[in-house]
């Protein structure tokens, strides 16, 4: 077990952000990889035209890469504003109008995991109100992902770059997700487990893996400190793959880390023959 049995995608809304987003597909692949994952890609708005969908799929398609995994719309990421679900006005609008958006462009390519981001702290705003509109609005993005047959994730970030966001541990992403699961009687939120933020979080990482794997839609990973590739920080990423192996994961690994030259060379750590899909 460890790298060489896991199922490795490349985030490609952090890496190979050196070229333009429709080809980073091809970049991915030259690369090696035939799985890859996207935050929303386009911050200036929810509700692209049908033309940008359709350009950003056909490049997925042509490079032979399957998207497994897509942000629902989330404002400024990376940035300040991170999340839009829970965050009352123009944000939330924006966001009940991705749903759909999302969601059927996640059909359209086989992407069965949609990741939706709570959301900062408002000023001059009750918590216990953003809390409600949040519920309200993971629970129509649990049914749209219930309709095009995917899950719906939720993602702890992380206290020290993220002070306002009000989900930075594992145990409050897992309550969110048994709120929504209560809520819609539809079970299928998941918890979505990134290793940096919960290490920037000072959990114990070995202690939520062997709580929380049973619950765990999706992994990411990246070292601490530095967000960079694994072996650049004091983490044992590959231990803690093993970890989660053998408690029963066997999902994707999306690599979600910062390169430090071109993102072409950021894969030394893992020979090429481990970045293509298996099944």
């Amino acid at each position: 077990m460890g790298f060489s049995d896991a199922r490795f995608d490349v985030n490609l809304s952090i890496l190979f952000t050196e070229v333009p987003l429709l080809e980073r597909p091809a970049a991915a692949a030259a690369a090696g990889f035939t799985a890859v994952e996207l935050w929303w890609p386009w911050i200036e708005t929810a509700t692209p035209d049908q033309a940008r969908l359709d350009a950003l799929r056909d490049a997925l398609n042509a490079a032979g890469t399957q998207l497994v995994g897509l942000n629902f719309y989330a404002g400024q990421l990376p940035g300040p504003d991170r999340g839009a679900l829970s965050v009352p006005g123009a944000e939330s609008d924006r966001f009940r109008a991705n749903i759909d958006v999302a969601a059927d462009f996640a059909r359209s390519l086989g992407c069965t995991a949609l990741n939706a981001l709570y959301g900062n702290r408002v000023d001059g705003v009750d918590p216990k109100d953003q809390d409600e509109l949040a519920l309200e609005n993971l629970q129509l993005a649990a049914r749209a992902a219930h309709r095009v047959g995917a899950v719906l994730l939720i993602e702890a970030l992380n206290a020290p770059e993220s002070p306002r966001c009000p989900i930075v541990s594992a145990d409050k992403a897992i309550e969110i997700v048994d709120r929504v699961n209560d809520a819609t009687g539809l079970d299928n939120a998941r918890f979505l487990m990134d290793l940096y933020h919960l290490s920037m979080n000072g959990e114990d990482l070995t202690e939520v893996i062997d709580r929380y794997t049973d619950r765990t839609a999706h992994v990411q990973i990246a070292d601490n400190p530095g967000r960079g590739a694994p072996g650049t920080g004091a983490l044992d990423l590959e231990a803690l793959v093993t970890r989660l192996q053998k408690a029963g994961y066997d999902g994707w690994v999306g690599l979600e880390y910062k390169p430090s030259g071109p993102s072409a060379d950021a894969f030394e750590w893992l020979p090429a023959p481990l970045r293509a899909a298996r099944r």
